[in-house]
């Protein structure tokens, strides 16, 4: 019998982020809906968000974020075979979103498509790019979560204006040696669970027409009550399937970076994990939810604040529409981090990288 070639390991090279500049705090959304700073706080943890700039579009995001990536990793975006785009607000039905951003990167060779799991995109995202490395299909995937959610919020509904930001994380995964980088990745979906979280019309099932117009039914709907058991009970569940496949316990992680949707479910999944606070990492008071972007984002910003350490055991874990829900466990490897060159690209700019090895 012909054995089996043996299955790489797959790590993460390279991390960025980007918000937009503009703030929307509690207070200015007092001036809109009946709240308060007081009651936002209380029911999401939520103190402010970043909005994107009119035109600014979601793979004008994802391009800041991938570009710093990039550098981080020190490649080219030459260097790219694949482009796993996750996301539900792209720049439009049809090209891709990752299509645009591959086009904007000048990521030649690459392919490039978008996934769409909601706010668990990027766990997704995840599991497919180690699966294309792993097997040798690629040796570089660039997986990025984007969201403009301003786009798709109904500013006149206080449950869920309330609660979304935009912005964009990105991650270079590259091979590694067997045994380290990102050990498992869950993921699940149950259509059944579809009309908790959704965006009514704008599809083929409700064309636009002036009636789902007047009717806002293309702003994101949001049933919270039943929403809030399924969260907690799907992340904890999802990761604590990914860490029997690493053959860890929940005190054997270092830190839980879980989706930023409300601070209440992130408290919620890390006391039934008995993960300490310490441990847990929480920018949505922020940032607020920037759906498949919130994982993305927090990872990156606790590397460049060097909160992560080779050899550190890291787990992320989300849940979405759809509904989707998973996870993720990985060792930390190390990445070199230049905060001089790695955070130089603005808006529009084309940042220069030097050739690291490969």
């Amino acid at each position: 019998m012909t054995a089996l070639p043996e299955i790489r390991g797959v790590t993460i090279a390279g991390t960025g982020h980007y918000v937009p500049e503009r703030r929307l705090t509690n207070h200015d959304l007092e001036k809109l809906v009946e709240t308060s700073d007081e009651w936002i706080v209380e029911r999401t943890g939520i103190r402010e968000r970043r909005i994107a700039a009119p035109g600014q579009a979601s793979s004008d995001l994802a391009l800041i974020a991938a570009r710093r990536a990039l550098a981080m990793a020190g490649l080219m975006p030459t260097d790219i075979d694949q482009i796993v785009l996750a996301t539900t607000t792209p720049d439009r039905i049809l090209p891709s979103c990752a299509c645009t951003l591959q086009q904007k990167l000048g990521a030649t060779g690459a392919a490039a498509f978008d996934v769409f799991a909601a706010c668990s995109g990027f766990v997704f995202g995840l599991g497919i790019a180690r699966g294309l490395i792993g097997a040798a299909v690629a040796n570089t995937v660039l997986v990025v979560g984007v969201e403009t959610l301003s786009r798709i919020t109904d500013y006149t509904d206080r449950n869920t204006c309330v609660l979304f930001g935009d912005g964009a994380g990105a991650a270079v995964l590259r091979p590694c040696a067997p045994g380290t980088g990102l050990h498992s990745v869950r993921y699940h979906s149950d259509g059944e669970l579809g009309d908790v979280l959704e965006v009514p019309a704008g599809g083929s099932r409700e064309p636009a027409d002036a009636e789902s117009i007047r009717q806002r039914r293309h702003y994101i709907s949001m049933r919270g009550k039943k929403l809030f058991p399924f969260a907690v009970r799907s992340m904890e569940e999802s990761l604590r399937q990914a860490l029997g496949d690493a053959g860890w316990q929940t005190d054997d992680l270092d830190l839980l970076i879980p989706h930023q949707a409300n601070l209440r479910i992130i408290e919620a999944v890390r006391e039934r994990l008995a993960v300490s606070a310490e441990k847990t990492v929480v920018n949505i008071d922020r940032l607020g939810n920037t759906s498949s972007a919130s994982i993305a984002i927090a990872l990156d910003e606790v590397v460049r604040d060097g909160r992560v350490k080779p050899g550190d055991k890291l787990g992320f874990t989300a849940f979405g529409g759809g509904a989707t829900w998973g996870s993720a466990v990985m060792t930390w490897t190390a990445v070199r981090v230049a905060p001089d060159v790695a955070w130089a690209a603005r808006d529009g700019a084309v940042m220069t990288v030097a050739r690291g090895d490969a």
